[in-house]
């Protein structure tokens, strides 16, 4: 617990060290894929996720890390980001990170990942999501005019049916390995790790 403080901490930090404000992406660019690691990675694993998943929360926490380590800063692994709210302050919270800078995206998931337990339990939900964007670089203005756009918020919903459809998403976290390999939840590294490195090369 200690070294998941520490580390919190320290992202938290960085994260908020390097914000500044800039202007929220158009909606084509806001519902676009985001990618963690070399887009031209030869492996790709799809994550579909909710923020307010407390499996999600482990995987994000727990198990990407090293799977981060071992594949995906070393070049063999990609990860596309897909949303898959399940409630309305999961679609909240989502709107809030694609409305933020691609750039900032994958701070943000940390951030929110790592402080789920206080803002998705919160009074006032909508307040702390907007101190944290606040503090990412997200303007408040902004964050509200990105709730307001319908437009983000059906092509959302939309990503989270195409998931339903093609992939026969229906929890979360789930994991599409190259299209043809399915894992639900969040499962030990151990389990990727079995699948990853019959497929890197």
């Amino acid at each position: 617990m200690k070294k998941l403080l520490i580390s919190a901490a320290i992202t938290i930090a960085f994260f908020f060290s390097i914000a500044a404000s800039a202007a929220p992406p158009n909606v084509e660019e806001a519902l676009a894929d985001r990618v963690l690691g070399d887009p031209d990675a030869p492996v790709t694993i799809i994550e579909y996720s909710s923020l307010t998943c407390p499996h999600c929360r482990h995987f994000h926490l727990e198990i990407l890390p090293e799977i981060k380590k071992n594949y995906i800063d070393t070049g063999k692994v990609k990860l596309i980001y897909r949303d898959f709210p399940f409630d309305q302050l999961g679609l909240l919270a989502t709107v809030m990170t694609r409305c933020a800078p691609a750039e900032r995206y994958f701070g943000f998931l940390d951030v929110l990942f790592q402080q789920q337990g206080s803002w998705s339990r919160s009074k006032d939900p909508m307040g702390d999501l907007s101190r944290i964007g606040k503090l990412g670089g997200l303007n408040p203005s902004d964050f509200e005019a990105c709730l307001k756009n319908q437009a983000l918020v059906d092509g959302l919903v939309q990503k989270r049916l195409d998931g339903q459809k093609k992939f026969d998403v229906n929890a979360t976290p789930t994991f599409i390995i190259d299209g043809d390999h399915k894992i639900v939840g969040s499962q030990p590294y151990e389990d990727f790790d079995k699948i990853l490195s019959k497929r890197v090369k």
